[in-house]
């Protein structure tokens, strides 16, 4: 089991994401705002961080990975990040390059351990989110499982 912030100002997307994770026995910790995103973070120091890239205010998810990387406690600044976007359906802008044409791996683009498609298959996140896990450090677990 892991601690996951989920954060997005969908809360019907972080509802069916929540029953997705806690069917698969995560812990989850919701979060409608960058803001009371990074205050869940902080408290709750999760073991990976599922974030929306847009939001009310336009690209608040990047911002919010570049506050999160410059934080100066490891256990928040460290925290694995997914991004869960529906950018590239509704914008010209690409967070990475044809999976044809890999030129970037995870991190090197943006400091995140990787970006999902929204809508995302249940499988799918569930399997993403255990590689993540299976990469990070054993200290940042916490000796929780996985």
């Amino acid at each position: 089991m892991a601690r996951i912030v989920v954060i997005d100002d969908d809360p019907d997307f972080v509802e069916a994401v929540r029953l997705i994770l806690e069917a698969g026995g995560h812990e989850v910790h919701a979060a409608g705002s960058p803001e009371e995103g990074r205050a869940r973070i902080e408290s709750v120091r999760p073991d990976l961080v599922l974030l929306d890239v847009m939001m009310p205010e336009a690209t608040e998810g990047f911002h919010l990975v570049w506050a999160l990387r410059r934080h100066p406690d490891p256990a928040v600044r460290e925290v694995p990040i997914l991004l869960l976007t529906a950018l590239h359906a509704t914008t010209d802008l690409r967070l990475y390059p044809d999976l044809a044409d890999a030129t970037y791996g995870p991190g090197e683009y943006l400091p995140v351990q990787g970006f999902l498609e929204k809508p995302v298959e249940p499988s799918l996140l569930l399997r993403r989110i255990a590689e993540v896990l299976a990469a990070a450090p054993t200290s940042r677990r916490g000796g929780q499982g996985g």
